[in-house]
């Protein structure tokens, strides 16, 4: 068994990002085995690996943010003339305010964890949290995505059969979906993973075309009865898994 640098195991092991790992460890604030480590510094995956209270207390300040995007607005960086959907956190137009009050801080930092495009619209996650990020778009990750997908055309018999399972992207066979008629023309959706523009390519590949995109859940969290174009803070109770 080799050893691992520690920002990685910490990655590995869910218990931040590394690129907090590597703002921890420059602190003074990571052990192994109780024993403080610098950058670089590697250690065995059973080695016991812990934060300190100052990086605990850090983590439990990070903001985790649900916004319902508009079409038209980009998930990331603004781009072409559009905007970036995190011009939408305002104060003006934060949801629920019972729980939290907007803190221009929870701004500095915030990533897009799980892009929605431009021409879709939903439930859109932004986080300081690294461990969240990894979570919802990290390579094992296992949080369900829903969608209710409107679409137009006619596909054939065995259409719904390839949308669930049979279909590859740019070379790679996708994992198994849940896809299901809600009606005449809306499919509902239901993802484990998130290629570019997935769902619209999917639907191409049977013969339909996709004239409406809403993401409606990621996990255990829901859209539910936020506006569109408002946000919120993640709720102390509310878990993606």
């Amino acid at each position: 068994m080799e050893k691992s640098r520690v920002s990685k195991l910490l990655s590995e092991q869910g218990i931040c990002s590394r690129r907090e790992a590597d703002a921890f460890i420059e602190r003074g604030w990571v052990r192994v085995d109780g024993k403080v480590v610098g950058l670089g510094d590697k250690a065995f995956p059973y080695q016991n690996i812990t934060l300190d209270k100052q990086a605990l207390a850090r983590q439990s300040q990070q903001a985790t943010i649900i916004l319902n995007k508009p079409v038209g607005y980009v998930s990331s960086q603004a781009e072409k003339g559009y905007k970036a959907a995190v011009s939408l956190i305002t104060p003006d137009r934060q949801f629920d305010k019972a729980h939290n009050k907007f803190d221009p801080q929870h701004l500095k930092g915030l990533a897009t964890a799980g892009r929605l495009d431009i021409e879709s619209q939903g439930l859109l996650v932004l986080t300081q949290d690294g461990r969240i990020a990894k979570q919802l778009i990290g390579e094992d990750s296992d949080v369900e995505k829903e969608y209710i997908v409107r679409v137009e055309g006619k596909t054939s018999s065995n259409g719904l059969k390839l949308l669930n399972h049979g279909l590859s992207l740019d070379g790679q066979p996708l994992r198994e979906a849940e896809v299901e008629w809600i009606n005449d023309d809306q499919l509902r959706f239901i993802l484990w993973e998130g290629k570019k523009r997935q769902i619209r390519r999917m639907c191409e590949m049977v013969g339909l075309k996709v004239v409406g995109l809403k993401r409606v859940r990621m996990g255990n969290v829901a859209l539910a009865d936020l506006p569109q174009g408002q946000w919120r803070y993640l709720k102390p109770f509310e878990r993606f898994l």
